[in-house]
């Protein structure tokens, strides 16, 4: 049986757009979408309309969400929040585990959040790279045990990253822009990745990639 996975990095977010945002920002480490995100969110759903999938999971952090709201509404689906799909814990990048808003706060926000959804992943703070590496690795895995049609992933640069490679193996590095794409299909027992980090969605994409906070 053919399953795909197709995977997402969340659009562009406002501290990338204003700076400033993050020293006056009551959960710095949480930031929202710019316009601009917004504007790509609504093209990842358009490219996606038209797909098969049946399931969205997306981290539970404000940016993806958000990008996983547009997605819903043009797929008419639920979105279920799924922890173990988060931005990498790095204690370079932050003091202590972020602080965000609750899954009910967010549902208040977005309905289309599925609450009755327990994440099957919990990371721990702090995290190194292979840990990032391997728990969104592990995450794939066992969404795809436990969900057979096709879905949806909607995380950030190294989730991204590590759902891929948890699929189709190896140690390469793929470039994850913001809101690009990735396809993995499975046929017969393998993973095969047949599109990567595509942008050819977005109307106005970024020159450079950003993958850190």
């Amino acid at each position: 049986m053919t399953q795909i996975v197709w995977i997402a990095r969340h659009a562009n977010r406002l501290d990338f757009v204003n700076p400033e945002w993050f020293n006056t920002a009551e959960r710095p480490y949480d930031p929202p979408l710019s316009e601009d995100g917004f504007m790509q969110a609504k093209e990842l759903g358009k490219r996606l309309q038209l797909e098969k999938i049946q399931h969205i999971f997306a981290s539970p952090f404000l940016r993806t969400v958000q990008t996983a709201n547009e997605v819903a509404y043009s797929l008419d689906l639920p979105i279920k929040l799924e922890a173990g799909l988060s931005e990498w814990l790095n204690p370079d990048w932050m003091p202590k585990m972020p602080d965000r808003l609750s899954p009910e706060a967010l549902a208040k926000k977005y309905p289309r959040i599925d609450l009755r959804y327990e994440s099957r992943v919990i990371p721990e703070y702090p995290e190194s790279e292979e840990d990032v590496l391997a728990r969104t690795g592990r995450t794939v895995q066992q969404l795809v045990l436990e969900f057979a049609e096709d879905i949806l992933l909607i995380g950030h640069g190294a989730s991204v990253l590590g759902s891929t490679r948890g699929l189709v193996g190896g140690n390469t590095g793929y470039r994850v822009a913001l809101c690009s794409l990735f396809k993995v299909v499975k046929a017969s027992e393998q993973w095969v990745l047949e599109l990567e980090g595509d942008i050819s969605h977005l109307s106005q994409s970024e020159q450079k990639v950003r993958f850190n906070l």
